[in-house]
């Protein structure tokens, strides 16, 4: 039944997954956290962490490594996760290639009208609203930990996040890079 249920959700998120990965994000912990409850919240931002730092794209990694742990979670076999991880890979994907398929053909057609370039210019926000959703979402007491539980480890999460924005964002070190440098005081810092 745990396939079923996480083969409708994922395919639910891929339709509604507007803006890439980091957009699915917040969709993704909102269903696998919050309403059913197959992750923890620290195994999702594992999962998160995970899935940027592997190739491909973060939304798939991220339901690839979503449907390994929930089935995993549910006490099923290492060959059932795996087939828990094709479960919700498939169905993230498939509304998306159906999708692309036929907007392709249409787009084609009809790129150069108003109304395809006015339903452009609504989606826009809705993808940045997306965006800083999956950003808020995972400033947690368990990635940031809080002035009044551990200080140290808040200020240091805070100045890192605060280095890397304005290492990318303004500096322009390249994102790769930066995640390194991130990755290289995080383990400085353990000791």
């Amino acid at each position: 039944m745990i396939f079923l249920w996480l083969f409708l959700t994922f395919l639910q998120i891929g339709l509604f997954g507007f803006g890439g990965g980091y957009a699915m994000i917040s969709l993704i912990q909102t269903e696998t956290v919050v309403h059913h409850h197959w992750l923890s919240t620290a195994e999702f931002t594992n999962i998160v962490a995970i899935s940027q730092m592997t190739p491909g794209p973060v939304g798939i990694n991220a339901a690839t490594y979503c449907g390994y742990t929930a089935v995993h979670n549910a006490g099923f076999s290492e060959p059932m996760a795996i087939l828990g991880a094709f479960t919700t890979t498939l169905a993230l994907m498939l509304p998306s290639l159906i999708l692309m398929i036929l907007i392709a053909k249409i787009l084609l057609k009809y790129m150069h009208t108003a109304t395809v370039e006015h339903v452009f210019m609504g989606l826009r926000p809705a993808v940045v609203g997306l965006l800083l959703a999956a950003a808020l979402l995972l400033m947690t007491p368990e990635n940031f930990s809080s002035p009044a539980q551990d200080a140290w480890q808040f200020w240091v999460s805070v100045a890192l996040f605060v280095a890397t924005f304005v290492g990318v964002k303004y500096i322009k070190v390249n994102p790769i890079q930066m995640l390194g440098f991130a990755a290289y005081a995080g383990l400085m810092l353990l000791y």
